[in-house]
């Protein structure tokens, strides 16, 4: 009798032995059955600016109370939050909270909404679905900071939870996902599409990385993938990288930046921003259609406003995404 259970939270579907622990380092075959180790098991916890996600369309000025754990699927040697996600969970570091005590948490500091990220949050599936049925009912909303690669069934299981909107980083073209993440990103790329079918709000981002992915050719097939797979009206994020774990490529220069946002507007893509670059004119929003300043920023505040129910008031174009909070 084959004793092995596979797991079906993230695309390598993991076969595991009795005894045996998932890649991720998060789930483990217990006499038969499957177990996560990370249930409530939270790493980090802060209440952030929603456009730290980032989510630059969606309740911009709102504030998400966000949740990491531990673990990872991807072995991303750049990884900015090394220390969490390189990091198996254990019962010396545990701490846990429970999704009625998050939710709580999060009204208490007058939070609008929710966002599991830090490490990958799919890993945390169990417990976001919990979380996001609770947040909901409270008048919360529900978000995601993910690489994308949870499994179809998952993504269903987060959006009839109540996923409101995910950001999902689009880490290279599918050489240097393979080569340096060890995985496969068409998976990603139907997650986005099945994501935005549902109503959930998508914006994209891309760690940019010299020898990477900051090639001309890379920039241009990503950006014309998602402008033919998800739309020209998609927000697209660059970011800049710097040294971190166990990568010494220097810091991505501003131009290198500059540069591949040209490519991005070529493509047609209406909207791409520059992340990790402080004060930074285009972190701020503009009209496609009038080039109107619509939304400045400086950094993960927003210092001015003038759009109108979502619409650029010179021309009159709306913008995608969801612009003013009920509450």
């Amino acid at each position: 009798m084959d004793s092995r259970v596979q797991c079906l939270v993230c695309e390598r579907r993991c076969r595991l032995a009795p005894g045996q622990t998932g890649y991720c380092q998060t789930r483990r075959n217990i006499s038969g059955v499957l177990y996560t180790l990370i249930y409530g098991d939270v790493s980090s916890l802060s209440a952030n600016p929603i456009e730290k996600k980032p989510l630059y369309h969606f309740y911009p000025g709102t504030v998400a109370l966000t949740a990491g754990s531990w673990g990872c699927n991807f072995a991303c040697p750049w990884c900015q939050n090394w220390d969490i996600s390189k990091r198996a969970p254990s019962m010396d570091q545990a701490r846990y909270i429970s999704p009625e005590c998050f939710v709580k948490e999060a009204l208490r500091l007058g939070c609008q909404g929710t966002s599991i990220s830090f490490n990958e949050p799919t890993l945390l599936l169990e417990w976001s679905v919990d979380v996001f049925e609770l947040a909901r009912q409270k008048g919360l909303y529900n978000t995601f900071v993910t690489n994308g690669y949870m499994t179809r069934e998952a993504l269903a299981l987060l959006i009839d939870a109540g996923l409101n909107a995910m950001n999902v980083d689009l880490k290279g073209d599918n050489q240097a996902v393979r080569r340096f993440c060890a995985a496969d990103m068409e998976p990603v790329w139907r997650n986005c599409r099945d994501a935005q079918a549902s109503g959930v709000h998508l914006e994209v981002t891309t760690l940019v990385i010299p020898g990477v992915n900051d090639s001309n050719d890379s920039i241009t097939g990503l950006a014309e993938r998602i402008v033919q797979a998800l739309g020209p009206g998609t927000p697209w994020h660059l970011s800049a990288y710097y040294p971190a774990y166990r990568f010494t490529a220097p810091p991505t220069p501003v131009k290198t930046l500059e540069q591949a946002r040209e490519i991005g507007r070529r493509a047609g893509l209406r909207y791409v921003y520059l992340g990790n670059v402080p004060g930074h004119r285009y972190e701020n929003t503009f009209c496609p259609e009038c080039g109107g300043l619509l939304i400045r920023r400086s950094g993960l505040k927003i210092t001015g406003v003038w759009m109108v129910k979502g619409r650029c008031p010179a021309c009159g174009v709306a913008l995608p995404g969801a612009w003013a909070w009920p509450g």
